[in-house]
Order: C-alpha cells, then structure tokens, then sequence
C-alpha cells in the first residue's frame, strides 16, 4: 500500500501481521501475559514497576514530592520495565496490571497487599493516602479531579494520536497528522487560557493535577517531546511555557523524570531506584 492509495476495510478485520512502526513488535489484539516472569521485590512498602515514559514520570514525581515535604513513609522501590523487549507482557507484571501498560504499583504498607494501576489512580490513592496534594476543600478538590481527568482523557490524543503519527508510524501521512496536530494546538490553547489566570493547574495550589499534566504538555511545551516544538509552535502558548518551566525547576520534579529513564544522556537516567542515595553520581553508575 502506497501513501497516497485509499484503504478500503474488510467486513471483518483480522490481525495478520505487525503494521509496521516503532512499537509494532510489541502490539497485539489480545490481553494475558506472553510469558512467565515473576518481579523483583525490595525493601520499601511501596514496589513500584514502570519506564520514564511520561505516564510513568507522574508517579515518580508524585513519590518525590511526597519525600520533600517529608512523608518519610512513601519510600519506594521502582523497577524497571522495558516495555520495548516486552516486559508488561510477562505474568508477575500482567497479575498487576491486566492491562499490560505502566506504570503499575503495588502498596504493601496495609493489611493486605493492594495493586493499583492506571496513573491517575495511583496519584490519588497516593494522595489520599499521605494527605497531600490533592485539596480537601470540596470546590478545590473538584477542580484537582476535574484537570486530572481531562488529562487522562486528552493525552491519548497527544500520544497515541499525534505522536504516533508524526513520530513513530511507518511513514507519514498527511489526514491523521493534520488531524491530531489541530486537537493537540486546541488542548494547548485550553491550558494556555487557564493558566493566563491561575498559577497551577488547579489554582493557586500544586496538585495531583500538575503532576499528571507535566510530563506530557509541560515536555512538548519544553521542547522535549516528539521533536514537535517547533512543528506545533509551542512557544507561543507562553503561559503552558512559564508553567512548565516553574515546574521544571523543582528538585522533586527534576529526581522524578530521572527514574526508569532509559534515553537522554547518561547523567539523566537512573534506571532503577531503591534508595535516595541512588541519585548520587557513583551510585547511579553502578546501576547503568
């Protein structure tokens, strides 16, 4: 099929073969783990399995930030998960998460273990569980809940949608890079008007909701995602730029995008994480 000829689907669509693409080896129609793997555990109450991709960074940065304001309890393990050789696929990580996407945690601070998956869910079990970042006023709350979920609901857009297509389809095509390059410029306008007003995203507080925002619209109003700050003209959305630089300053934000990093350069990445001492530059050798 060439890229300009027009595909005509069949009455039933079956899977024949990988489509192509940078993940294409790792996509499939069907859910259940491909092979048996049990996961590490360590020391800390919290066992965390996930990459430094931007889903992943929210809840490192969420555990940081809990350890700077010194919430001693929220120490954490977080293990790598190679979701390029296939590892959300194997059968410790699927017994988690039986739908196969980091990040994926496991609290075993209780009675009971407790998995929780999806990371809007693992922010707020995090938040209500050490009182922190997410408001307890009723009205301020809501407002947290109601930017969490519009980034839950927009970023597939950002992702699977124009990143994909501009990024990692097996070449490119005009129709879906249009579209998603619109929908992606709308929801940057939508923070940009927001943000004119209020200093985070929830209002004059840091919230949960910065946290998940960040890593997907502060990274591509930074620059650093897809390679589409210029295509997309981010810099021109100055108010997302000046809120993602706030938060790009803080020390718990910088620690947060470090773990499970696996690109960038080498000082950038800290693979796994087990204690505080891990971000220390021998340290953090040993585990590369």
């Amino acid at each position: 099929m060439t890229e300009n000829s027009e595909y005509v689907p069949p009455e039933v669509w079956t899977w024949e073969q990988p489509n192509g693409g940078t993940f294409a080896s790792t996509n499939r129609p069907i859910a259940g783990a491909t092979h048996d793997a049990e996961l590490p555990r360590g020391k800390h109450p919290f066992q965390l399995y996930s990459m430094g991709t931007p889903n992943g960074v929210k809840v490192t940065v969420m555990f940081e930030e809990l350890l700077t304001a010194g919430h001693a309890g929220a120490e954490y393990d977080a293990w790598l998960i190679s979701i390029g050789k296939g590892d959300q696929f194997g059968s410790g990580f699927v017994d988690i998460n039986p739908n196969s996407k980091i990040p994926a945690l496991v609290d075993y601070s209780g009675d009971a273990p407790l998995r929780i998956f999806e990371s809007g869910s693992i922010l707020v079990h995090l938040a209500e569980k050490f009182g922190a970042f997410l408001p307890t006023n009723l009205a301020a709350r809501t407002e947290c809940m109601n930017w969490l979920f519009w980034q839950m609901g927009s970023a597939p857009y950002l992702g699977g949608g124009f990143g994909h297509f501009y990024s990692y389809a097996p070449y490119k095509m005009e129709y879906p890079i249009d579209r998603f390059s619109m929908e992606v410029k709308r929801q940057l306008d939508v923070l940009d008007r927001h943000l004119a007003e209020n200093p985070f995203i929830a209002g004059d507080e840091y919230t949960i909701a910065d946290m998940a925002i960040f890593p997907w619209y502060g990274n591509l109003a930074l620059g650093r995602q897809y390679n589409a700050g210029e295509f997309l003209d981010v810099a021109s959305y100055k108010n997302v730029v000046a809120w993602a630089e706030n938060l790009d300053a803080r020390p718990a934000v910088k620690r947060g995008r470090m773990v499970n990093r696996t690109s960038g350069e080498p000082h950038e990445q800290l693979r796994e994480r087990h204690d505080a001492s891990d971000f220390d530059t021998k340290t953090q050798d040993k585990i590369g």
